[in-house]
């Protein structure tokens, strides 16, 4: 059990399909992309998602949803394209009331948070990608036995998904976290089942096959951290290195771990927490003055590039502000800072963490 408390609400896409969404934590806004098979009670509950909520949850604001056909959301639903999933993500930061945050794409989350990042580039403020995929397998592999293998996979998981024996799940499993312990084996397997049926985890395997949002990845200009697991055969690394290489200026940073993404109880985990919170923006107050604290989204997206020396028009540029919204900004983040000009309020900022080049 988590420290946190969640609340969960829902949203509607486009379509009309109720998205359940829940947030916890404080600090800066970070939201999660969904990705294979996620429950918005049980994640909590798993010693494979739990840490990770609860230390991302420590120091952000942490969003997260259950995508279409999953964990509380609507079930029975056909279609799950990359636009729908990416109409999922839309619904939920607007119902949530989310001007501008980070953006984590975990896995198939992480199409879903390029796709996301290159249509709405003045909302996502920081992208972090964790052995992700941009393309799915057979737009890797656009080959004859790599789509028999999907397939057939597609097939099994319809005839065993939902049975008791849980050999089934425990090939995606042991797939997913060849290094887990018992326990977190025998939760994942448990997610899994009470995540989705048997009927949408198989549309869900054949339509991440088809995934790609490779198109998207030159067209992101918000600082990009992608993290991948050497060992990890469920999305091969060399896909992390072609992400980070497409994206503009991207970060990358590979991690010494054979399973999905990185485990508690194994170092890559621990440095994972550190190079996200390194990357991310702090919490309100955070190792800065108590002024910083009374900051609002907005104007701490204006402190940020004010103190890596943009002038308005390059803030309403990266902003999507007109200049006047950025004088506006500027003279609030002032006033607030007891700052008497441009110059003292950038020296604040900077003493204050502001400013740092991912």
């Amino acid at each position: 059990m988590t420290r946190f408390r969640q609340e969960i609400r829902f949203a509607t896409t486009a379509d009309g399909v109720k998205i359940a969404f829940a947030s916890s934590g404080k600090g800066y806004p970070l939201v999660r992309a969904s990705h294979w098979m996620t429950h918005l009670e049980w994640d909590w509950q798993t010693p494979v998602w739990g840490p990770w909520l609860e230390a991302l949850g420590a120091r952000h604001q942490l969003l997260r949803y259950d995508s279409r056909g999953t964990g509380l959301s609507d079930c029975g639903i056909d279609s799950v394209c990359l636009d729908d999933l990416v109409a999922d993500l839309e619904a939920v930061v607007d119902a949530a009331g989310l001007e501008r945050f980070a953006l984590l794409g975990p896995s198939q989350g992480g199409a879903i948070s390029i796709a996301y990042a290159a249509r709405h580039p003045e909302r996502v403020s920081h992208l972090v990608l964790l052995d992700a995929l941009a393309r799915g397998r057979l737009v890797r592999q656009p080959t004859e036995s790599a789509r028999e293998v999907v397939n057939a996979t597609a097939r099994l998981v319809l005839a065993g998904w939902g049975k008791d024996n849980v050999a089934f799940r425990q090939m995606f499993t042991s797939e997913f976290f060849p290094n887990a312990t018992r326990e977190q084996h025998e939760s994942f397997n448990d997610l899994q089942r009470l995540s989705c049926t048997p009927e949408h985890a198989r549309r869900l395997i054949l339509a991440f096959a088809e995934l790609d949002a490779s198109p998207g990845c030159p067209l992101i200009r918000c600082p990009a951290l992608v993290m991948h697991c050497i060992g990890d055969v469920r999305v091969p690394f060399e896909e992390g290195r072609f992400i980070a290489s497409a994206i503009p200026g991207a970060r990358f940073e590979p991690l010494d771990s054979m399973n999905h993404v990185p485990l508690a109880g194994e170092p890559a985990f621990d440095e994972a927490i550190a190079l996200i919170n390194g990357f991310l923006p702090a919490a309100p107050g955070e190792g800065a003055p108590a002024v910083f604290g009374t900051l609002t989204p907005r104007e701490r997206e204006v402190v940020e590039l004010l103190s890596r020396g943009l002038d308005n028009a390059q803030i309403g540029a990266h902003l999507g502000l007109a200049e006047k919204t950025v004088r506006n900004n500027i003279s609030a983040v002032f006033d607030k800072l007891g700052a008497e000009n441009r110059s003292q309020a950038i020296v604040r900022a900077r003493e204050a963490g502001f400013g740092r080049v991912a």
